[in-house]
């Protein structure tokens, strides 16, 4: 495993918490939570590919087709 992907998330949490700090000073709350949301969504699907591939990388390993 890479460190790759956890710059990946650093960047995505980075990126959504400067926008959801904008977007509460122009009290616009609603959007900022949204936006929170779509990074939090967007990081969970990164981390639901990695353990996709550790599954399959298991059943390589154990050979269990």
């Amino acid at each position: 495993m890479s460190i790759d992907i956890i710059f990946k998330i650093a960047g995505v949490g980075i990126i959504t918490a400067v926008i959801n700090n904008i977007l509460e000073k122009s009290e616009k709350k609603e959007i900022a939570t949204l936006v929170t949301l779509a990074g939090l969504v967007i990081v969970l699907m990164m981390v639901i590919e990695m353990i996709g591939g550790l599954f399959d990388t298991l059943r390589a390993i154990f050979r269990l087709y």
